[in-house]
């Protein structure tokens, strides 16, 4: 592959930005395409000479059409999301418009433009459109959508309208449907970093229902690897499954990440775990099937989900200046 160009939206995003910093490292140059909202953040990237960042919306037509036609990307990755549950509940419109609109807004400016041999536009989206699982099952990438908040029904719509375009257009399209990211640079108001944070500052942590509901949990920067290896080994036209098969209850996760802070990094905190009323619609569980893509790709991340989880917190734990 001779071209190294991509367009990465969302880039100054959690995952978008550590997907950013993956594709840099293997010489790639990269656009960023962001508008800056509450889940990005300008500090999630440093300068470099192979990096360009533009803030606008992906629904702006206009805009999202020269940048392709300028910039020529072997591939765009979309993250451009909005992605808290919790806010989805709050405004829906939001995800409505960033999650289905702007996608269809990029598949319109692709669907009349003459693409490149080899070009493909890889959509992430979320375990989340499957809905509740029961315990011993696990999601496989043809099982019927059940999404249950409006950021999950917002992404099912959009993969959707994705394969009704790889079917009607033939556009070149690969979907990844993955599970809970964590890691470094993710928004203090998810899970595993609020943890963090609380603890660190002395706040009590707050745990919705019981603290039973279970995920499935994946590091980041093992999520980028195997996106960067979809590029190459990926086949247009599929679904895929990223899981890792580290399914933990977030009561779970909560009390490990006490442990860390307290067994590695000696920190000591008044903080306690506090329940509070669940929220409307909450899944109990998710978990993926993911054996197509651990089939389809020839270089797989060794996944240690401990030793990502002390590698995560020793991040927050260093890094002050970017919390405040």
């Amino acid at each position: 592959m001779k071209k190294k160009n991509v367009i990465i939206t969302g880039g100054l995003g959690f995952i978008g930005s550590n997907l950013v910093e993956f594709f840099l490292k293997k010489k790639f140059k990269v656009l960023v395409i962001d508008r800056m909202t509450i889940g990005s953040n300008i500090k999630n990237l440093d300068k470099n000479k192979n990096l360009i960042i533009k803030k606008f919306d992906i629904c702006n037509y206009s805009l999202m059409s020269e940048c392709i036609k300028k910039f020529n990307p072997k591939a765009i990755y979309n993250l451009a999301a909005e992605t808290h549950v919790d806010r989805s509940i709050k405004n829906p419109k939001s995800f409505v418009k960033s999650n289905i609109l702007g996608v269809v807004n990029i598949l319109e400016v692709l669907r009349k433009k003459k693409l490149e041999h080899n070009f493909r536009f890889i959509q992430i989206s979320t375990d989340e459109v499957f809905g509740d699982i029961r315990r011993g099952k696990k999601s496989l990438e043809d099982d019927a959508y059940n999404p249950s908040s409006p950021y999950s029904s917002s992404k099912a719509a959009s993969d959707l309208i994705l394969k009704s375009y790889i079917r009607t257009y033939n556009l070149p399209i690969i979907i990844t449907n993955c599970v809970n990211n964590f890691g470094p640079k993710q928004n203090p108001e998810k899970l595993i970093p609020k943890t963090i944070i609380n603890i660190l500052e002395n706040k009590n942590i707050p745990v919705y229902g019981t603290g039973k509901n279970e995920r499935e949990w994946i590091y980041v920067k093992d999520h980028c690897k195997i996106l960067y290896e979809i590029l190459y080994y990926g086949k247009t036209g599929q679904t895929y499954n990223i899981g890792s098969g580290f399914v933990y209850n977030n009561l779970f996760i909560v009390k490990k990440i006490f442990s860390i802070l307290k067994n590695k990094f000696k920190a000591k905190t008044k903080s306690k775990i506090i329940f509070v009323k669940d929220r409307p619609g909450h899944d109990f569980r998710y978990s993926l099937n993911s054996k197509k893509i651990f089939k389809t790709l020839r270089k797989l991340p060794k996944q240690n989900f401990e030793k990502s989880l002390i590698q995560t917190v020793k991040w927050y734990k260093e890094k002050s200046s970017y919390i405040k």
